[in-house]
């Protein structure tokens, strides 16, 4: 009995050691300040955020306590992580980096493969936290951004989703151009098949050949109990 109370806590301990950390737009860049992190936006009512829920966790164990890195989630049906969900289109999205410039997670999201990408990726690198690890290049560019006012990066930002909007709405058509054609393919099928059996006669050939099928069958069995 002692030994059954025994792994219930420690059990009880273990899955309470792994919970993800939640961050909202009040605690982001207190919890996330010198770490790059691995992050998962999500829905609760998601049902892909349910299938890798586990996996994320497993996840967040192995870097829990880590100094470089941060894996973490963010629930965005939350009021208090709508700024951070600004621009998520769909669940899960995840995404990895410098805390103030994420990029997209596109990789497997099975845990070998997540945790591999992390174990890869989680360390230090170039952004506004770390500008010693960034090359001339970089530190010049980014000099550059931090003269200009905030109204003038809203412009460039707002230039840059413009661009975007314009790529989607191209491929938006090009779906909407594809899905006519393979509609014209599957009614030149659905014709021309029709027209093919018509021409054959093949509803009657079909017909004559159901009928004697049942016949043919008792003549096998009648042949196999003579033999």
């Amino acid at each position: 009995m002692k030994l059954f109370f025994s792994i219930f806590t420690l059990s009880i301990l273990s899955s309470a050691s792994c919970k993800v950390i939640n961050l909202t737009d009040d605690n982001y860049f207190t919890l996330t300040k010198g770490k790059t992190v691995f992050i998962k936006f999500f829905a609760p009512w998601c049902g892909y955020c349910k299938a890798i829920a586990e996996d994320w966790e497993l996840l967040a164990e192995e870097w829990e306590g880590s100094e470089t890195g941060l894996v973490a989630e963010v629930d965005c049906t939350a009021d208090e992580s709508q700024e951070l969900c600004g621009d998520i289109d769909g669940f899960p999205t995840i995404r990895f980096g410098d805390p103030t410039s994420l990029e997209d997670y596109d990789g497997q999201r099975e845990f070998a493969d997540m945790s591999a990408f992390a174990k890869e990726n989680l360390k230090p690198s170039c952004g506004l936290n770390n500008m010693d690890l960034c090359d001339d290049a970089t530190k010049e560019l980014i000099a550059g951004y931090q003269a200009m006012s905030s109204s003038e990066l809203e412009d460039l930002a707002e230039a840059v989703y413009q661009t975007i909007d314009g790529l989607e709405k191209v491929a938006s058509e090009k779906v909407t151009e594809l899905e006519e054609q393979i509609n014209t393919v599957i009614a030149e099928f659905t014709t021309e098949s029709a027209k093919v059996k018509k021409e054959s006669n093949y509803k009657y050939m079909a017909a004559v050949l159901r009928s004697k099928e049942p016949a043919e069958d008792d003549e096998d069995e009648a042949y196999n109990e003579e033999l």
